[in-house]
């Protein structure tokens, strides 16, 4: 579902991990698009259910896509660019009180 345009193929990388593996983006992507053109459609699971919520609405508005960046957990990742070096990790459930 979610395509990089062609031309836009010679973007400058940054490298970041995800869940402890190596990934590269788009110098200016936010961090759920980079996760979404790394194929990944999912970033954390529901604290009640544990059921798998990604991406919707990229905007900041529906709060699906938080992540836990550099080790602060429940940030949105369509508001966060990637930057190199930046450690993301799939959230589960809720996040840790003491992190």
């Amino acid at each position: 579902m979610f395509q990089r345009l062609p031309e836009a193929d010679a973007a400058a990388r940054v490298a970041f991990t995800l869940d402890g593996q190596p990934v590269e983006a788009r110098v200016g992507d936010s961090v759920a698009a980079a996760l979404l053109a790394a194929g990944r459609s999912t970033c954390r699971t529901t604290p009640v259910s544990g059921a798998a919520r990604g991406p919707f609405c990229l905007m900041g508005t529906c709060f699906e896509c938080l992540v836990t960046i550099d080790g602060l957990g429940n940030r949105q990742g369509c508001q966060v660019l990637v930057r190199d070096g930046m450690k993301v990790e799939t959230q589960q459930g809720k996040r840790e009180v003491g992190r």
